[in-house]
Order: C-alpha cells, then structure tokens, then sequence
C-alpha cells in the first residue's frame, strides 16, 4: 500500500452576488489548491488550500507540490510520520502563514485517504462523539446590511431549516443595537444569534458594546480584538456575562494553546487551515478540553463537521456556503436545525469533477 503520486489543481469560481465583507473589503472569487493523494489502493485523498480573490494561489500550489517528494512512495497508514516529514521541512519557512496554510492541504488529503482505505468517515477513525450538531448560518449577515435586508435573508435562512444566526457587527453601538434588535425579532427569543467583531475595535468600546447587547441573549460575541491580543481578550471575557469566542487568527495548536493559558475566551475555534490540517486542529480541540474550553471550528465545513463529530466537547458548527462551489455533496439538517454529521468514507464531501473542470484556473 502506497502513495503514488501528489497532485494539484488550482481552481477559482465566482461569487453572486459580491459579498462585501467591510466597506471596500470584496469577495468576487474563491479560489482553491486542490490537492490530491493518489495511491496503489485505487483510492485518492483530497484536501485544499483556499484563498480570496486568487491571492496567493501561486505560492500556494508551490508549496503543496513540495511536498511530493516526501510522500509519494510512502505508506498513507504511516500518515503520522508524513505529517511530521513536512512540519519539519517548512522549519525555514516558519510554522505560521502560508506555509501553515499550505501543510494544511497535504494533511487533510493523508486524512481522507487513510480513512478512505479503512472505509470510515474521519470520524470513525478517531472515534464519534456525535451524530449532530447545533449549526449557525454564517454566510448572510455582514456588516453592511441594513436591518431590513438581514431580516430578509433571516428569513431565507430559516426556510432552509437554520435556527442559528452570525452577524457581522461594528463598534457603534447606536448602529449596532437595530440590527441586533431586527435580526431577533425575526428569529424569536429562543433561537441562536451570534455577533462577530472581525477584531475591529478595543477593550473599553468591545465592553461597553458587549453589556449593550446583552438584553438580546446572544449566543457568543466574538473576536472584538486584533487576534495577538490575549491580555485584551481575556480582560473582555471576564468583564462579559455573555460567552467570548476567539481563535480563528492564531495558528497552530500551540496558539490556541497560548490563548487557554491566559482565559482569553470562553469558546475556541480553531481554523482547519490555520491549524495546519486536522492533526493539529486536533491537538488544539485536545488543549480545550483540557481547559474545560467548549470547541466550535471556522470555516471548512465540510471537513470540519467529522472533526467537531469527534470532539466530546464540540458546541457549535460554522456553516459557511463559500465552499460549496466545489463539491458534490451538501449538509443535511435535520428538523430541529441542527447538522447530521456524515458517515461516508473520508471526510464525507468529495470533490465534484464538473466543478473542477469548470472552475479549473487558466492563470
């Protein structure tokens, strides 16, 4: 049993409407390395690397291709040691960045394709945990939408069973308590809302927002600070009756760690790519529990969920839609709003070939 052959593609596909993230700030494309692990066995690992706009595809698909060298010809069981061949070569790179990013691509596909030949979901392999999640819509709520157009797609939301909203929020509290307030009234008392910061302000302004916002029994209010700031965010944390969430921006699990040390938040969630693929996301939902630190993830939901599946102290899913472009498969909820975990070989969600063809890049 071997790996033949590590392949790439690089693949961008547009998004309608823009998403306009922050004044200026606009997403048109997601772009992706997809990165494939051939084998012996007739079966083949995928994993990604993804970017905005293009940006950086080129370094990216570099990288992920450097990494042939050191596992074609390798037994995928011995995936342990693969990981640690290529965490070690990226030493003068530094274990952050898009080196990180990109190390990310080759473990999530060493994943899928050993669970693929064990004929297990990924989190089978680890062990289950569970078999749904309470997920919160995260792709309609940004910070330049009115209260009229978020109630909108509120209510589109709740159409396709979410009971679990994110809204993207400024530091103005006189702007901010409407659009918080219109998103509730349509959702009603019981039902998940989460606010999102984006590390757009301080201590004092994050405190005063986050008390102001109380009366509407949010969920989390989440990374109010620039993501270094771990004195900042725990200072935030224990002035707040409402749950903090940070860690999307550090990386590695060593990051998350730092941020547990000093009570940074109540709630972590690690980025599947930040992390540097599923063994150090992995690692770093370990350190959380240890914490006694619920775990949700950023992002990546389609690996993410046979993740979070395998954490005994998971709470929330992300759904994010920008992915959803490149594969065959989509989440399924189930009456109650929450995500049924997937059970197919792998991670659950594979690549649709048509998609790969049509969206391949001709950069």
């Amino acid at each position: 049993m071997k790996i033949t052959k590590l392949r790439t593609q690089v693949i961008e596909f547009p998004y309608d409407p823009v998403i306009e993230l922050s004044p200026g700030a606009l997403l048109r494309t997601g772009s992706c390395v997809l990165t494939f692990l051939e084998s012996d066995q007739g079966v083949t690992g995928e994993g990604l690397v993804y970017t905005f706009n293009g940006n950086h595809t080129k370094i990216y698909n570099e990288i992920v291709r450097g990494f042939a060298p050191l596992v074609e010809g390798a037994d995928p069981t011995q995936a342990g040691a693969l990981f640690t061949k290529a965490w070690n070569s990226i030493r003068t790179l530094g274990h952050g960045g898009p080196a990180v990013n990109a190390i990310a691509a080759l473990d999530m596909a060493l994943w899928d394709l050993r669970a693929k030949l064990a004929g297990m979901n990924v989190s089978g392999l680890i062990g289950a945990c569970h078999t749904t999640l309470p997920v919160y819509d995260s792709g309609s709520y940004w910070v330049m939408l009115t209260p009229d157009e978020l109630q909108r797609n509120v209510e589109a939301s709740m159409k396709q069973g979410f009971r679990a909203f994110k809204l993207r929020v400024t530091d103005n509290i006189a702007k901010e308590i409407p659009r918080v307030k219109a998103v509730r009234d349509v959702i009603g008392p019981d039902a998940g809302l989460l606010v999102d910061l984006n590390q757009r302000t301080n201590v004092p302004n994050a405190i005063r927002l986050g008390r102001a916002l109380e009366e509407f029994n949010l969920t989390w209010f989440e990374e109010p600070l620039l993501y270094h700031d771990h004195d900042g965010e725990a200072e935030i944390t224990a002035a707040l009756d409402v749950p903090v969430a940070s860690g999307e921006s550090v990386y590695t699990s060593r990051g998350i760690l730092d941020m547990l040390k000093v009570r940074a938040c109540d709630i972590v969630m690690p980025d599947l790519q930040h992390m540097g693929g599923p063994t150090e996301w992995l690692k770093a939902a370990h350190y959380a529990e240890s914490y006694s630190i619920p775990c949700s993830n950023h992002c990546y939901t389609e690996m993410s969920m046979s993740l979070l599946a395998a954490t005994p102290h998971a709470n929330w899913l992300e759904y994010m839609l920008w992915l959803e472009p490149v594969y065959r498969e989509r989440i399924e909820l189930n009456k109650n709003g929450h995500a049924v975990m997937p059970v197919k070989p792998g991670w659950g969600f594979s690549f649709d070939p048509d998609a790969v063809k049509k969206y391949a890049s001709q950069k």
